[in-house]
């Protein structure tokens, strides 16, 4: 369990096809790796990665091919937004995330607003019945607030900070990203399928 609040911005440095999938090396940047191990989880652009390799400032984990044709592209020298696993005793300073992504948005506009940018995300499938004005969506790894949503496009808005510290500054249109709805939203939708279906 993740909270969507980016610790530091990291670069994949290495790769290694797999029969089913590939293993990346990550360069942690600022990211503190004391106290991981082997096992432990690691969000990267949304992404829950298990680390099954450490050095002094990798790790290493294996992406599979599942996971390759449902997120954005993984390619040697992206820069990448990394969060370490919550504990219990952790700040709570976004929302609730999974690391399991929904599905790919594609950006629509990137508008510069004073000094922030608006940001206007199209959700595919069935993912825009989740995301509410004022509600949580996590982009690329980032919680961010919904200010806006018209169909199956939501906009937020990116203050300098989180431009800053995450790579959603670096966004342009037309651009995938990963996006994971608020888990909350999605269990109230099953209760009310169910109330529907079973009439209670």
């Amino acid at each position: 369990m993740f909270t969507g609040i980016v610790q530091a911005v990291g670069q994949i440095v290495q790769e290694v096809s797999l029969e089913d999938g590939v293993q990346l090396s990550f360069d942690t940047a600022e990211l503190g790796l004391e106290g991981v191990v082997v096992g432990d989880s690691i969000a990267v652009n949304g992404v829950c990665l298990t680390v099954i390799a450490l050095a002094s400032r990798q790790f290493s984990a294996v992406v599979s091919r599942v996971t390759l044709t449902g997120t954005t592209g993984w390619q040697l020298g992206q820069r990448v937004n990394l969060e370490r696993a919550l504990r219990l005793c952790d700040a709570l300073g976004g929302h609730l995330v999974t690391g399991h992504v929904d599905g790919v948005g594609r950006v629509r506009r990137c508008v510069p607003c004073g000094e922030s940018l608006t940001l206007q995300v199209d959700a595919p499938g069935d993912l825009p019945r989740y995301i509410a004005t004022k509600g949580s969506v996590t982009v690329q790894g980032v919680s961010l607030t919904v200010n806006a949503v018209e169909d199956a496009c939501f906009t937020v808005n990116l203050i300098p900070h989180t431009q800053q510290v995450t790579t959603l500054g670096e966004l342009v249109e037309g651009q995938g990203v990963n996006l994971e709805v608020d888990v909350l939203a999605r269990y109230a939708e099953r209760s009310r399928q169910w109330s529907a279906t079973h009439g209670e």
